[in-house]
């Protein structure tokens, strides 16, 4: 039987006064060891005397405005970015509530503090400025205490499990057990953007090993000291995960992250019939750039229909945007042959084709036949490069999810914009080092008409008088609301059709319409507004196709909003009464 968690919790709403109650199992200095209870100096008097807490804290009664004030001045101190991030999650181990009170307020300057791209570089040093464990490592040598390991969980009402092995973190690589900074990161952003309570969410990683010689070497590296575990005992390890999950938390939404591209499809395909389950590399990547180009098809002009794709990266993040795109090309009438006709993707080993063998199943769709290129004037000899692709197919749109920084040359981009009055170019990988280019350098090799997102944040640009917004194409616009639909309208699956609803209502907020230089996407100060529009859109997509319980719209849309979480102090309440 599982056992009682120290960390149960009831949190009711005061019907006269319309506050949140929240029942707490503990007081005196363990209260203020438990970040989601903790108020620190915002305990009021009463609660002072009921919880034991009196004399712990300064006498001064601050409010969560006072503390936001404070803890910024703090922030604002810190040197580099590593060092606010490490600020930030000490806070957030310390005070839940009040680190995302301060990250809603400056939640554009934070964002890319807490994940992309900071969030890469706090991987790459994870075992060395970590304070406090978060969430659940499972190492393989532990396999058989899965259940212990479940069952060791702070909080017993989980909704979202974001979970990775650490093998492709960002354009980084293998990180091991360093990874868990994904995993923790994320989750910040669904309780961020998409209003998830945070004791509704637990990180996991799957420790098999790393590959990684530099932390095998490494003394202060935390993860199991071994060689990654492949082939038939990883996946009976994954599997005995899954049943683990199906077990623990049989309505939970599990995301798969930064999983290698030889075992992020594949267990996207092997599970996603059996729980609640989606890869936000394959699936939210793809919504998130369907979106963006919804909207700079529109703002060039023309249709995405009438767009020539090249793709550089084809891996499970590269095919999975070609797959979607390809099909929202066929909604708008193409026949699926020509729609798929229109794409070209590439490899580590240049364009894929049929006699480039040893291709992965959703590379092989995506093979060029060798008459489509037989006539090509070539550079690169026997390899098909990026400048013989860009020469000969004349691409609209260029997308990068390859993590090679500096891909996209200026012979190349020149070169696209001699046949496309407004290049559309999307160097998307992360973390800022691995961009495949530069916004600044794409807009002035096009003389200003290249329409740019990039998948980490850079500065707007100045050229030639005019300043260009550069939208950051990235994935917290869409799975924060993703997961708050699928939470609310209680889907039992989730499927390509909703995050093509969430690619849909993101784009139909773009402000392009009414800007005559338009931005690709609606600010980020704005998504948590936006995650709520997106969750409704998921969530009625999950009743049309029979997999949420059916509601009215004004239903669902309660449904949203009391899952939608306020960082605001609960009045606190102690079980037993008194503390005293």
């Amino acid at each position: 039987m599982e056992k009682k968690s120290l960390m149960d919790f009831n949190l009711t709403h005061g019907l006269q006064t319309g506050e949140d109650i929240l029942e707490v199992p503990v007081t005196g200095p363990w209260l203020l060891m438990c970040p989601m209870f903790n108020k620190g100096t915002a305990f009021t008097e009463e609660e002072r005397s009921t919880l034991g807490v009196r004399g712990l804290v300064p006498p001064c009664v601050n409010a969560i405005e006072n503390q936001v004030v404070r803890c910024y001045q703090a922030y604002q101190q810190k040197p580099t970015d590593l060092e606010r991030h490490i600020y930030l999650r000490a806070l957030q181990d310390r005070n839940e509530t009040l680190f995302y009170r301060l990250m809603q307020e400056h939640l554009a300057e934070m964002m890319p503090i807490v994940y992309t791209p900071t969030v890469g570089q706090a991987c790459q040093q994870f075992s060395h400025i970590y304070r406090r464990g978060r969430g659940l490592f499972i190492s393989y040598p532990d396999r058989d205490q899965m259940d212990a390991i479940f069952n060791a969980r702070l909080f017993r009402d989980i909704s979202v499990i974001v979970v990775t092995d650490g093998e492709r973190i960002l354009g980084l690589g293998d990180q091991g057990a360093d990874g868990m900074g994904i995993p923790i990161g994320k989750l910040s952003l669904y309780s961020l953007c998409g209003g998830i309570h945070p004791a509704r969410t637990l990180p996991v990683l799957l420790d098999v090993g790393t590959d990684n010689e530099d932390r095998l070497r490494d003394p202060v590296y935390l993860g199991w000291r071994h060689k990654r575990v492949r082939g038939q005992a990883y996946d009976d390890f994954i599997e005995s995960f899954v049943q683990g999950v199906i077990r623990h938390f049989p309505n939970v939404l599990l995301q798969w992250e930064d999983f290698s591209r030889d075992n992020a499809s594949r267990l996207l395909a092997r599970y996603r019939d059996r729980l609640c389950t989606f890869n936000d590399d394959i699936q939210g990547t793809a919504a998130i750039v369907t979106a963006t180009l919804m909207v700079a098809v529109k703002a060039a002009g023309t249709r995405l229909r009438d767009q020539r794709v090249v793709m550089v990266g084809a891996g499970s993040a590269g095919c999975g945007i070609s797959n979607q795109l390809c099909a929202a090309m066929v909604q708008e009438g193409l026949a699926p042959a020509d729609a798929h006709s229109r794409f070209w993707l590439l490899g580590r080993r240049g364009l894929l084709h049929e006699g480039l063998g040893e291709l992965t199943p959703e590379q092989q769709s995506w093979a060029q036949s060798k008459d489509r290129f037989a006539h090509w004037q070539r550079e690169e000899g026997d390899r098909i490069g990026l400048a013989d692709v860009v020469k000969n197919a004349k691409p609209t749109i260029l997308i990068g999810t390859s993590g090679e920084p500096g891909l996209f040359t200026e012979s190349i981009v020149r070169e696209m914009a001699k046949f496309t009055a407004r290049p559309i170019i999307l160097p998307l990988s992360n973390p800022t080092s691995r961009s495949e280019g530069i916004p600044a350098d794409l807009i002035a090799w096009t003389e200003g008409r290249a329409l740019v997102a990039t998948g980490s944040p850079f500065p707007d640009v100045l050229h030639q008088g005019r300043t260009f917004l550069i939208a950051q194409c990235n994935n917290s616009y869409i799975f924060p609301g993703v997961g708050l639909g699928v939470i609310a309208a209680g889907a039992r699956r989730v499927t390509a059709e909703m995050f093509v609803a969430a690619a849909q209502a993101l784009a139909d907020c773009s402000p392009a319409a009414t800007k005559s230089e338009p931005v690709l996407l609606p600010p980020l100060k704005d998504i948590r507004q936006l995650s709520r529009r997106i969750a409704l859109a998921v969530g009625t997509k999950a009743q049309q196709q029979g997999l949420a319980p059916p509601t009215s719209f004004n239903d669902l849309e309660g449904l949203v909003n009391a899952n939608f979480w306020e960082p605001r102090y609960p009045r606190l309440h102690y079980k037993g009464g008194r503390a005293d």
